[in-house]
């Protein structure tokens, strides 16, 4: 009898665990239809929720492993400074880190940059952007400084401009109307 009140506990917890992990965050209603037809369609035509038509042809082949090139903060990161060699890169740790580059004019200047992605979301405060100049004497005397301002304003600028843009195309890309069973208004 100790057995199954004690199997009949887990269980109840397994299924409130279930349960209570399916729950998502709650959504901004004033972006949601709130005819359930219409959120449906909305949700379908802009690439998010299920469908089985695509989970039954896809069954055999494993997963959709797309890693760092679904994420558009980080493409548009290395797109933008695909010039300047890397240095470190960990996409699971959220930073770029470039070596120190010198446009070839001035050896005597370089610099190197650091992205670092506080959000995956495309929003002005998703990236923590650190640029470092290193000004050397003769290559020995080397003064490393901080610099903020353009350059990191214009870095910023271009990398979330991009992000967007991939954003738009990835769901341009999965667009696909919904054909329901009853008309939507």
């Amino acid at each position: 009898m100790l057995i199954f009140k004690n199997s009949a506990i887990f269980i109840f917890i397994g299924f409130a665990i279930v349960a209570l992990s399916s729950c998502g965050p709650p959504g901004d209603a004033r972006k949601y239809p709130p005819n359930p037809d219409a959120r449906v369609k909305k949700n379908l035509e802009e690439g998010r929720g299920f469908r089985l038509d695509t989970s039954i042809r896809n069954s055999g082949k494993g997963g959709d492993f797309m890693f760092a090139s679904a994420n558009e903060l980080w493409r548009a990161s290395l797109d933008t400074i695909d010039f300047m060699p890397l240095s470190s890169v960990n996409y699971s740790g959220g930073i770029i880190i470039t070596d120190w580059y010198s446009d070839g004019n001035n050896l005597e200047e370089s610099v190197k940059i650091s992205i670092r992605f506080l959000t995956n979301e495309v929003r002005t405060d998703a990236l923590d952007i650190k640029v470092f100049y290193k000004q050397c004497n003769q290559l020995i005397n080397c003064k490393v400084t901080q610099k903020t301002g353009s350059l990191v304003a214009e870095l910023k600028k271009e990398i979330l401009s991009k992000a967007a843009l991939y954003k738009k195309q990835k769901k341009d890309k999965n667009f696909k109307e919904y054909k329901g069973l009853g008309k939507v208004d």
